[in-house]
């Protein structure tokens, strides 16, 4: 097989399948079923139901004066004589459309300008961040009552101006999401492209803010309702409309003589404000597509057809199985996707005995850091491990997180690949490193900052009382990468996972990296899991490597043995890669330029 064949060769996968669309993935999820339904109901009876009620809602008789419900009037009459049901009907137009009202008014001031703010920033945050606090300082309510008594009994103007007031709500979480995804790469990526702000906002951003948007929609109708039914019960609404705050206000006047008027509009006015909220969670739940309950497919995991093959071994090399410290065996890593699974680790079968530097090497995208992920119990939400073990100097961990929390940061520690974003900005580095040997050593606040200034020394920092005092925006990347390794190894673990620990480093800090790694391990004693790319990072510190494709461990053996005679066509590939040995180009020429 050649070597175009070889990277070309598609991985084999599942059907393709379509996303389900919202409203298929809202049918199957039980809580947003409950409240369509409700909700459905209510808005059929706010379009249709006026039209449709057995008597004027406004219309008076004498003879149904808190009347008792009958087969004329199913739910009775109130004080003036007029027909419950009609009225509670003709309340539901009324307060559907206020609440409406006040949504419209919210979002159409709020989430532009958060979208703006949030984007651009500049003098226009700081003005629409300011009003923002002034409106969310005035007491709604008090404001409310305030405007009625100045343009009367209008409660279109009333929910209208409650809209203004509420739409710092949208303001604020829209600004917060747009902040946090604008200085993304793909935000960029599409700046370059060459779309304009409108188009970056209206396809990008906004997309990544509705999740938010769509909760406060629902959250805001819910307001509304309530609002505008404490208005209307305390008797400042327009008495010619029927509402449920009117009804309700009524039916406690006369709680003691018909005690049922409260009942319908108490119970219209709680039942759409939780449907109301159930629906939002729910939607933002699903325009997420992320969560608990998308990590449960409607399909159980099924082994794929095309099962990977055994590992090519050099049986040499292969520790004995009573040796092993880390034992893996069978390892298969799946996502959830479109109901079905997507598999990104099948079959990985490997040992790392005590005391060894053990590498997992491959390309990108072949399940490596995915392997060592599993071997934390740190798999992305989603993840599963489902199949095979993973077991721990004779201790099964798979499906054991309590095990999985006694040994992290005691007898397993983790480096990471990307050594600044792993450090916590809000903290100085020497409260980041003391603060665990507190918790996992039991050590005194003065032993574990010498022992802190200590590692820090010997991981080759000049100054750690400065270091110790700055937090990671004051380091360089080779620094924080060295400051991780002294946490990772400041509780003496028997076995260390480092992910990619050279990837983010120039060339002579990698080396420097490298070095400490290889002298921390021989005085340490401690086994080593290391995650790569680089034959050369092999090559100079692992006794043993595994090479990995599409989720499989394809050849195994001691580094040597690999690099002499590398017996998988892929592994062969890798090193025909190499540009070790590639001729150097000639020097530019213009000429020659010109001549092509």
């Amino acid at each position: 097989m050649t070597a175009a064949e070889l990277y070309t060769t598609p991985i084999p996968q599942g059907p393709p399948a379509r996303r389900p669309s919202l409203f298929r993935r809202l049918v199957t999820n039980p809580i947003a079923v409950i409240a369509l339904v409700y909700l459905a109901l209510v808005a059929v009876v706010a379009v249709i139901g006026p039209f449709l009620v057995p008597f004027d809602p406004n219309t008076a008789d004498i003879g149904n004066v808190l009347g008792a419900p009958d087969a004329t009037h199913l739910l009775g009459g109130d004080s003036a004589g007029r027909d419950v049901l009609s009225r509670l009907v003709a309340a539901t137009s009324v307060s559907m459309a206020g609440a409406l009202l006040t949504v419209a008014v919210a979002a159409l001031l709020g989430i532009p300008a958060g979208l703006i703010a949030g984007y651009y920033g500049g003098w226009f945050d700081s003005v629409a961040a300011w009003i923002s606090g002034l409106l969310m300082a005035l007491p709604a309510l008090v404001v409310l009552l305030a405007v009625r008594a100045v343009v009367g009994p209008s409660i279109w103007l009333v929910m209208a101006i409650f809209g203004v007031l509420i739409s710092p709500s949208f303001y604020r979480v829209v600004a917060g999401a747009v902040r946090a995804v604008r200085e993304e790469l793909y935000i960029d990526a599409a700046k370059v492209a060459g779309l304009s702000d409108a188009r970056v906002i209206g396809r990008h951003v906004l997309t990544a803010v509705r999740a938010p948007a769509v909760l406060m929609v629902a959250g805001i109708f819910a307001v509304g309702v309530g609002i505008q039914a404490i208005i209307d019960f305390l008797g400042l609404g327009d008495p010619s409309l029927p509402t449920w705050g009117g009804m309700l206000g009524e039916g406690f006047y006369n709680i003691l003589r018909a005690p049922s008027l409260m009942v319908w509009p108490s119970l219209a006015i709680a039942l759409t404000c939780i449907a109301l909220t159930l629906l939002g969670t729910a939607l933002r739940d699903e325009m997420e597509f992320t969560g608990d309950r998308r990590s449960r497919p409607s399909r159980s995991w099924v082994a794929p057809q095309d099962r990977p093959a055994a590992p090519v071994r050099h049986d040499a090399s292969d520790p004995s199985g009573t040796s092993a410290l880390l034992r893996i065996e069978g390892l298969a890593v799946a996502y959830p996707k479109d109901g079905g699974w997507t598999t990104v680790v099948d079959g990985v079968d490997l040992d790392v005995a005590a005391g060894e530097v053990h590498a997992l090497i491959g390309e990108s995208g072949s399940g490596k850091t995915q392997t060592a992920w599993a071997t934390l119990g740190l798999l992305p939400a989603g993840g599963r491990i489902v199949a095979g073990s993973i077991t721990f100097d004779g201790e099964v961990l798979t499906g054991r997180a309590g095990a999985l929390d006694r040994l992290r940061g005691r007898r397993i520690a983790y480096v990471p690949q990307e050594p600044l974003s792993n450090l916590d900005p809000s903290y100085t580095i020497g409260h980041q490193l003391i603060e665990p040997m507190r918790v996992v050593r039991k050590m005194s606040r003065a032993a574990a900052r010498k022992r802190a200034h200590d590692l820090l020394a010997r991981v080759g920092i000049a100054d750690p009382e400065r270091v110790m005092r700055s937090h990671p925006h004051e380091i360089s990347g080779g620094m924080a990468q060295r400051i991780l390794i002294a946490g990772a190894v400041s509780c003496d673990p028997e076995l260390l996972i480092a992910d990619e620990p050279t990837t983010a480093l120039d060339v002579t800090v990698q080396a420097e990296v490298l070095a400490l790694l290889r002298e921390l391990q021989a005085e340490t004693g401690m086994a080593v899991l290391i995650v790569t790319h680089n034959f050369g990072v092999v090559a100079d510190l692992a006794d043993r490597v595994s090479v990995m494709r599409a989720g499989s461990i394809i050849e195994t053996g001691a580094v040597a043995d690999v690099f002499a005679d590398p017996r998988h066509p892929y592994t062969r590939t890798l090193f025909e890669a190499l540009l070790d040995d590639a001729p150097t180009r000639s020097a530019w020429s213009a000429h020659e330029e010109v001549a092509r």
